[in-house]
């Protein structure tokens, strides 16, 4: 993650690292377990192999997501959470559960 000016809000830094649809959903998926590529291909609905790679690079390189080649036959690579990435999720915990409460009323406010 690459900056100009120095942070004045930390809602800023914040909302650079879990930018876009899917970090913070990948995120919230490692929140549990490592998971391999294909796994969490499945529990985030809706991204493609590109993105979710990535996402996932962009993730490791910012210190987030730790990744972790196995080499046996057949190779294995699980992605987890760094400890760093787990004060995210653990940040992201009360938004989510805002999410879940006000569900409903967003969706009916969304419908055409």
């Amino acid at each position: 993650m690459k900056k100009d000016q120095p942070y004045r809000c930390g809602l800023v830094p914040a909302l650079a690292v879990i930018g876009g649809k899917w970090k913070a959903l990948i995120l919230w998926e490692l929140n549990s377990q490592p998971r391999r590529f294909g796994e969490l291909r499945r529990l985030v609905q809706g991204i493609s192999e590109k993105m979710l790679i990535q996402q996932l690079r962009e993730m490791e390189a910012d210190g987030f997501v730790h990744r972790e080649v196995f080499y046996e036959v057949p190779p294995r690579v699980e992605y987890s959470v760094t400890p760093l990435g787990a004060s995210l999720n653990a940040a992201l915990e009360p938004l989510c559960a805002w999410g879940e409460q006000h569900m409903q009323e967003i969706e009916a406010c969304q419908q055409p």
